[in-house]
């Protein structure tokens, strides 16, 4: 007996129980959509992070304050105002593995321009910020080294803020008041786009740090410190450099805690690739329970449909079916109901991801070897948990069969 005749003998076998049949493909069709659902949701959250630390730039580096134990008490990020301008100074002359460097110190405030007023994040930083971010000016110009110098008030904005102020037109030489203190537009950033899972990168305001230490602050030490190795390979050897030199500037005894933190894009990248793997695993391996339920209840059906279907397997046997061919017979129905589903569960996974993506504005990747996995997996599971059945029916005695009613 050929494929052909298989295939048309399961489905005429299936096409009598229409109902039945698309109940019991029901599991499978649930497991198959979860399964490509859920890794469509692991994968898009791990590409929107990779694409948002490729957008920092791989080899950037962030110096905060912090980690120092005092009195008995230990205090974390932002906890200590040990990290000055000086020290900024001192990594970028003696620490040959860094390129760049960046003092900053932060701020929220409400940012005014006419008659328009917008809140958002006032960030003091140095002109090495854009090549730190890889975040080119987009209209006018950066600030410049004799701005630092002078404490001027001038601003760079982000895309977002000029557009809550500005809408459509150039805001560059115009003035808007941070604190009611007036700051000339010298530029705006370009496009950067959003941060992963909230926030957004351009909604942002970049300053002069010393203005906004005199002016707006108050303050003489800095917040963070933004660098970037000169590659990615030299990432290791400037922590290296920063740590010891950091150490030995705030005279930190041996054995002692760091008062500073230092992250690296590659510490994130780590980070973020092992969650969004263990989150990925954990949602497949529950959504494939979906599966196995599916395929005890295609095994469940089978049997039933071999006790219904027993003077037929007889008289088939009768005439000079082989064994052989009644179990592919009823394995090629196991793998056309468990095919048909996966079928259905995918085109139902891949609309469920479209629909968080355009609704909940969740990131979403659909893999094609996902989809031929799911596929395969969801029809394996189907003969796996049909080879029962169809044994039990090749194996029926064929005198049996024939009297049974």
């Amino acid at each position: 007996m050929n494929l052909s005749i298989l295939l048309s003998l399961g489905l005429q076998a299936l096409t009598r129980n229409r109902m039945r049949a698309a109940l019991t493909v029901l599991g499978i069709v649930i497991g198959v959509a979860a399964v490509i659902a859920t890794l469509a949701i692991g994968q898009g959250a791990r590409a929107a992070v990779q694409a948002q630390i490729a957008g920092l730039g791989a080899n950037a580096l962030t110096v905060m304050p912090g980690t120092v134990t005092a009195g008995g008490v230990r205090m974390g990020m932002g906890g200590i105002t040990t990290m000055t301008p000086d020290d900024a100074l001192a990594i970028r002359k003696e620490c040959s593995a860094v390129a760049a460097v960046a003092p900053g110190v932060r701020k929220v405030a409400q940012v005014v321009a006419g008659n328009t007023n917008w809140g958002t994040n006032i960030q003091g930083t140095a002109p090495e910020f854009v090549d730190i971010r890889q975040w080119p000016v987009a209209d006018g110009a950066f600030f410049t080294d004799s701005d630092l110098r002078g404490s001027t008030k001038v601003c760079v904005l982000g895309v977002k803020v000029k557009e809550q102020l500005f809408g459509t037109q150039s805001p560059v030489g115009s003035s808007v008041r941070i604190k009611d203190i007036p700051f000339r537009v010298v530029g705006v950033l370009s496009y950067k786009g959003g941060q992963g899972f909230g926030g957004d990168q351009d909604d942002v305001v970049l300053i002069p740090y010393t203005t906004a230490q005199h002016r707006l602050l108050g303050i003489t030490y800095l917040q963070s410190i933004s660098l970037s190795a000169v590659s990615e390979a030299a990432v290791n050897t400037a922590v290296q450099q920063i740590t010891e030199l950091l150490r030995a500037r705030h005279r930190i005894r041996p054995g002692g805690d760091d008062d500073f933190f230092i992250y690296t894009q590659l510490d994130i990248a780590s980070a973020a690739e092992s969650t969004s793997k263990v989150m990925t695993t954990l949602l497949a391996s529950i959504a494939a329970v979906s599966l196995l339920v599916g395929g005890i209840g295609i095994m469940n059906i089978m049997l039933v449909s071999v006790t219904e279907r027993t003077r037929e397997i007889g008289i088939r046997r009768a005439i000079g079916a082989r064994k052989i061919d009644i179990l592919l017979q009823f394995l090629v129905e196991a793998a056309v109901l468990s095919f048909a589903g996966g079928l259905l569960g995918v085109a139902i996974g891949v609309g469920t991801a479209n629909t968080i993506t355009s609704i909940a504005r969740w990131p979403t990747q659909i893999q094609p070897q996902v989809i031929v996995l799911a596929l395969g997996f969801s029809s394996v599971v189907g003969v796996f948990f049909g080879f029962y059945p169809a044994k039990r029916a090749a194996d029926l005695d064929v005198i049996e069969s024939l009297r049974y009613e």
